[in-house]
């Protein structure tokens, strides 16, 4: 009988372990930062919150789809939304940079407002970007950012 309880014991802290590591993982995937453990918490609530590493969408589409969530049952305050929508543009969305007006630039690469203006300003006095390179090209722009968002930059 001991070692049916043993072997019980055993596997339910496998079992836990496994739990924690997927737990983890699906955090490492992530980026630090404000909204992080919201987008996590909500929306493994429903589905793997992986789902949007996979989901390239423009700030809007995106606040359609956290609408649909909210519609479909996705539980979180007006707080969490809030962090949520703010920690998704900035980490995951699509940053239109030919098209994009400033304030929309301004939310997808976290930059001030200044910088925003300033980037589709010399967009518009030196026609369209066509690499990350054009864009970091903008006078005050951080390198770094540009950088972070390569792979969400939209031509």
């Amino acid at each position: 009988m001991a070692n049916v309880s043993r072997s019980s014991a055993v596997i339910a802290a496998l079992a836990a372990l496994l739990v924690m590591s997927v737990a983890v993982s699906s955090q490492d995937k992530f980026p630090d930062g404000p909204g992080k453990t919201d987008v996590i918490k909500v929306c493994a609530g429903c589905h793997d919150a992986e789902i949007i590493l996979a989901n390239l969408k423009t700030p809007g589409e995106w606040n359609e789809t956290l609408q649909n969530m909210a519609t479909q049952g996705a539980e979180a305050t007006p707080e969490q939304w809030k962090l949520i929508e703010q920690y998704i543009d900035v980490h995951f969305a699509m940053v239109m940079v030919n098209k994009a007006p400033a304030d929309e630039i301004q939310l997808t690469l976290d930059v001030p407002a200044e910088i925003a203006a300033a980037l589709v300003k010399y967009r518009q006095d030196k026609g369209p970007f066509k690499s990350g390179d054009d864009v970091k090209k903008v006078p005050g722009i951080d390198a770094a950012k540009v950088e972070a968002a390569a792979n969400r930059l939209v031509f």
